[in-house]
């Protein structure tokens, strides 16, 4: 027994030295918040349709001959004849309508659509979409959409030609502005299976998402159902006694490890740098300098003597200054993203300067790590 005991000690000794030298918990998300289920995809509506109501903003009918002959078709359609004479008012605008169909959407449910301006209409602020059809890739009419234009833009001009604009006036967009007329095709339940997909493909991802979801059904339903096919796809086969959406509802909640690729984004017109957790550097030194060249054009009038027959003239006098700045050498590793951070801001260097850097570490082969330029 005493032996039993001083086993039994130096096990939950050994346990506890080991966690305490563990490294941090892996991140963790929902299934439902790292993939998305291949038979719930969203499907694009597009139509063509004129809003009417624009307060002398709209499409001119010289410039924009399409505007004019939707206008004539429409009043046409309506029982109003259109011959004997040409409109002026630039009251109207043609667009583009479009919308994303959601999944499982029903007849009757309503969504959102995007206008843009087609012709040379200058805002669709105060506008009003008139009835357009929505149809899908495949020809047929899913939507119907018409309603108020909201426009966050404006613009403003003063009688003199002095404007004032911000944001987009030429796009706006219609709340609930599309009523679904028909229902897809495919349906939730005719399927067999389900097929989960990864918003971030990666195969240990993928296969952790297997492994907890076959824990799940072994005790749910006594036999593994998940595979995974590849690094963004896997497979649930539905078991005969479960119920589609109520596996689904079951599994999406299941909680699993995540686990991405090391990645440095860099966006050169704005100088964002993402640098993520896994990133790591080998020891390099690095010198960074900028050479700055300041050109002053600054001509002086040179005046001629008094009673003399010279004429004025422009004697031109350039001034050129160069500035070296940097050049310090600094050391870099990055064991971890601390460090790393804390390095590239020893250096002392902007943004821009930050970005070259990387593109240097890179080259030399110590960024363990994919760089994305964007």
């Amino acid at each position: 027994m005493k032996k039993m005991r001083l086993l039994t000690n130096l096990f939950l000794a050994l346990t506890l030295a080991f966690a305490g030298t563990a490294p941090a918990a892996a991140a963790t998300s929902r299934i439902k918040d790292i993939a998305s289920l291949q038979a719930g995809r969203d499907n694009q509506l597009i139509g063509y349709g004129l809003i009417v109501g624009l307060q002398g903003s709209g499409d001119s009918l010289r410039a924009s001959p399409f505007t004019e002959q939707s206008m004539r078709a429409m009043l046409q359609n309506l029982g109003i004849s259109t011959q004997g004479g040409q409109s002026g008012a630039k009251n109207t605008a043609a667009v583009m309508v479009t919308a994303s169909l959601p999944p499982f959407a029903s007849p009757g449910s309503r969504i959102d659509v995007n206008v843009s301006s087609l012709g040379d209409a200058t805002s669709l602020r105060g506008g009003t979409l008139i009835m357009t059809s929505l149809s899908g890739a495949d020809g047929q009419i899913y939507a119907v959409a018409q309603g108020s234009v909201v426009v966050s833009g404006f613009t403003a001009q003063g009688q003199s030609g002095s404007s004032v604009t911000e944001g987009v006036t030429t796009a706006g967009r219609v709340p609930n502005g599309a009523i679904i007329e028909r229902q897809l095709p495919s349906r939730f339940k005719d399927g067999i299976d389900l097929v989960l997909q990864l918003r971030n493909p990666d195969f240990t991802t993928a296969v952790g998402v297997a492994d907890i979801v076959n824990r799940y059904a072994a005790q749910r339903y006594g036999a593994p159902i998940a595979e995974a096919r590849d690094s963004q796809e896997v497979a649930v086969e539905k078991p005969k006694t479960a119920d589609l959406a109520r596996l689904m509802a079951e599994i999406e909640n299941l909680v699993v490890e995540t686990d991405t690729p090391a990645k440095v984004v860099v966006n050169e017109r704005t100088g964002t740098i993402v640098i993520g957790s896994d990133v790591r550097v080998s020891k390099v030194a690095v010198s960074y300098g900028t050479l700055t060249v300041q050109v002053d054009e600054t001509p002086q009038v040179v005046q001629p003597e008094p009673f003399s027959k010279g004429q004025t003239a422009l004697q031109p006098q350039t001034n050129i200054t160069a500035q070296k700045t940097g050049g310090k050498v600094g050391i870099v590793e990055g064991p971890d993203l601390k460090t790393l951070v804390a390095g590239l801001n020893n250096i002392g260097v902007k943004p821009d300067g930050i970005i070259a850097i990387l593109q240097g570490i890179k080259s030399a082969g110590a960024l363990q790590a994919e760089l994305v330029l964007q």
